[in-house]
């Protein structure tokens, strides 16, 4: 698989929000590997970071909203989409108001700016979610069919009383090329019957005909459309924007009938559900199979996900009945950095004894530790989530990269060399 992608250079856009109608000046910045897509309120206290994910989404009118109160992000659908258009994995967004700006109302100068900033491949695994089986979500009007397939393959259906729109369809698969020409330009709407009453709720303060399609009853007032059916290809846009919450490259086909920003966040969270129901759970007496280890010194709960030959996701409980904790630091309960690395190395265990024939007849032996860092400490209570992946296998040797994580915070990581050897 490709490696991820960042921008080479950072760069600048500033205009007024849509709904808040406030001045932002917007930097997107280049991202270490495995960072993910993060916004950050440099306006704020402590410049606080917010991952662009599903969990932080909360429902809202008329926009996608991550997070609540002072540090809330609002309307941030347009920027998402144009980061996931040019299949940008890492990516840091700093912004010093609460809103994006709508710019023209579409995704494109975002996505020029981006492309002029230079998309570049840094290392690090591609996530992508995929399904197996097909499913459908309905959320109010918003009905939402996936099945499997290998691209973002989206179909979109609109239906609106009015006689410049009706019902209009379109069908994409979604790449950087074709989201640049047929999606990143077209523009929000809105219809000017309903302007008093969204002012009146605080909405679509920084709205004008220079940053929206408007229509009357009739037609549209004071531009003209850039396709015949803009509105349908716009309200693709904000799929594929929404779509990125879920942290990972959606490969699938999405039939989505009147959707809304609600109902695809909610699609996200049901295709993040079912794909974790469909991947491979192994419980405790699996896992005792496999590796050699006994309490005290078996240190892994579950494996949630393994992708053979690539990638294995596994959880360790840490609780105050721990041996450990009876002699390391006494009343001050702290798990000793060692056996977390040793943790995440039976996790990577678990992966290793998978790419070999005859298992129970062999045993992994570490070889080296490069680059381990400890980020944060680990106390009773804690649920930590190892996430390992191969970076390389040559013969019975093999190089795998760790991530520890607590409530999706680092706490540890490194490189790991192994061998698989005769029992």
């Amino acid at each position: 698989m490709s490696a991820r992608q960042t921008i080479r250079a950072a760069t600048t856009l500033s205009g007024v929000g849509l709904h808040l109608g406030r001045e932002c000046r917007l930097t997107f910045v280049p991202a270490a590997p495995e960072s993910g897509i993060r916004f950050r309120r440099v306006d704020l206290e402590g410049a606080p970071e917010t991952q662009a994910l599903a969990a932080h989404a909360i429902e809202s009118e008329r926009r996608t909203q991550l997070g609540d109160g002072v540090g809330g992000l609002h309307t941030v659908e347009h920027v998402l989409a144009a980061i996931a258009g040019l299949e940008i994995d890492d990516i840091l967004i700093e912004m010093d108001a609460a809103e994006p700006p709508i710019l023209d109302g579409s995704a494109q100068p975002f996505f020029a700016a981006l492309q002029e900033a230079g998309v570049v491949a840094h290392g690090g695994r591609v996530r992508e979610l995929r399904i197996k089986e097909s499913l459908r979500v309905v959320d109010g009007e918003s009905v939402y069919v996936v099945y499997p397939s290998d691209t973002l393959d989206l179909e979109v259906v609109i239906d609106f009383a009015h006689p410049m729109i009706g019902e209009q369809r379109g069908r994409w698969t979604v790449t950087p090329a074709s989201f640049g020409a047929e999606l990143a330009g077209a523009r929000t709407f809105g219809f000017l019957r309903e302007v008093e009453s969204l002012r009146a709720r605080g909405l679509i303060q920084g709205a004008s005909m220079d940053n929206a399609v408007v229509l009357d009853e009739t037609g549209v007032v004071g531009t003209t459309v850039r396709w015949p059916d803009e509105f349908v290809r716009h309200k693709a846009l904000d799929c594929v924007g929404d779509l990125a919450l879920a942290g990972k490259r959606v490969k699938a086909r999405i039939v989505a009938t009147k959707p809304s920003h609600r109902g695809t966040v909610t699609l996200v969270r049901e295709l993040l559900a079912h794909a974790h129901r469909e991947g491979q759970v192994l419980g405790i007496e699996e896992i005792m199979k496999v590796l050699p280890h006994r309490y005290p010194f078996l240190l892994v709960d579950r494996i949630l996900e393994i992708e053979e030959n690539k990638r294995i996701v596994g959880i360790k409980n840490v609780t105050v009945n721990e041996p450990f904790f009876q002699g390391h630091f006494p009343g001050h309960p702290v798990m000793p950095g060692v056996l977390i690395v040793e943790a995440m190395a039976q996790v990577g265990g678990m992966l290793l004894m998978g790419t070999v024939d005859d298992p129970d007849s062999k045993v992994v032996y570490f070889m080296s530790l490069d680059n381990v860092k400890f980020r944060k400490p680990v106390r009773p209570g804690d649920q930590i989530r190892f996430e390992v992946d191969m970076l390389q296998v040559r013969g019975k040797v093999c190089r795998i990269r760790g991530v520890a994580k607590v409530d999706g915070v680092v706490v540890c990581e490194g490189e790991m060399a192994a061998m698989v050897r005769d029992r």
